[in-house]
Order: structure tokens, then C-alpha cells, then sequence
């Protein structure tokens, strides 16, 4: 791949890499769809075990993403229908204030929820906060199989 080639993809990965953590594109998926289209016009042995690395670093992040913080969050009792509702909130809260609004949204929606279901405030923000690191965390975990990934590629592009 020519060195324009290069830098396109190390673009991409970076757009992808703001996407996880900015979430406006789906960013994990944008860092292996470029990984992936290096290999596809590398075409070399190299460039598809690069890409198979970095797919088994993406695939485990993204199951470590659902299942850590969901344990978490049944531990502390946040039921599943408070995290819709605050899903659904932080996508309207996503058009109502452009990026921002989606965490806004979501922590709205999430409190809103738990005060209905629990009418007590303390547990209410309590549920919140555990949703929040949550998030947080699910958004690390996806981050760092995305820059794992991102890694695998750099030294399959100084290999190849």
C-alpha cells in the first residue's frame, strides 16, 4: 500500500478511535473496517495475521464491553429497564443538544427511572452513578481493545 494508502487508514482509525469515545460513529467497528481494508489491498500474508490479531482483540474487547459492566450493575441492583429508559433518553437527549445531550440524556433518564421505581433520591443517584461508571466503563474496555488493535496494525505496517 502506498504511503497516502497508509495514511488514510491511520486517518480512519483515528476517527474511529475519537468515535469510541465520542459516541457519534461506531468507532471500534470504523478501526477494524480500516485494519480491515489494509490487508484486503496489502494482500500479504502479514497484513491478514495483523488483521486476524487485531480482530481477536476487537471481538474480546467487545464481550469483555458487555458482560463486565452488566455484572456490575446487577450487583448494584440497576435494573435493565432503567438502563433502556436512559438509553432512550440519552438518543433524544442526542438530538435535543447535539453530542453533549446524550450523556445528559442518559443520566436524566437513568435518575428519572430509579427515582419513579424506588421514590427515594439517594438510591435514585446512587443507581445513577453505578450506570455512569458503567458506561465508563464499557467505553474503556472497548478503547483499549481498539488501541490494542490500532498497535497490531502499526507493527503489521512496519513488518510488511
Amino acid at each position: 500500500m502506498s504511503t497516502l494508502g497508509i495514511v488514510l487508514v491511520a486517518l480512519a482509525i483515528a476517527v474511529g478511535l475519537a468515535g469510541i469515545v465520542i459516541p457519534i460513529l461506531p468507532g471500534g467497528l470504523l478501526v477494524m473496517a480500516s485494519i480491515g481494508v489494509w490487508a484486503y489491498v496489502e494482500g500479504s500474508t502479514t497484513s491478514w495475521v495483523t488483521f486476524g490479531i487485531a480482530a481477536a482483540f476487537f471481538v474480546i474487547a467487545e464481550v469483555i464491553k458487555y458482560t463486565w459492566p452488566v455484572q456490575r450493575m446487577r450487583r448494584a441492583e440497576v435494573r435493565t429497564s432503567v438502563l433502556v429508559i436512559g438509553g432512550v433518553a440519552g438518543i433524544v437527549g442526542f438530538f435535543v443538544i447535539p453530542v453533549i445531550g446524550l450523556l445528559i440524556g442518559f443520566v436524566l433518564g437513568v435518575f428519572a427511572a430509579e427515582l419513579a421505581m424506588r421514590r427515594d433520591t439517594t438510591r435514585a443517584w446512587a443507581s445513577t452513578v453505578h450506570a455512569l461508571k458503567g458506561v465508563a466503563l464499557s467505553v474503556g474496555v472497548e478503547l483499549t481493545g481498539a488501541l490494542l488493535a490500532t498497535v497490531t496494525w502499526v507493527v503489521g505496517v512496519l513488518l510488511s
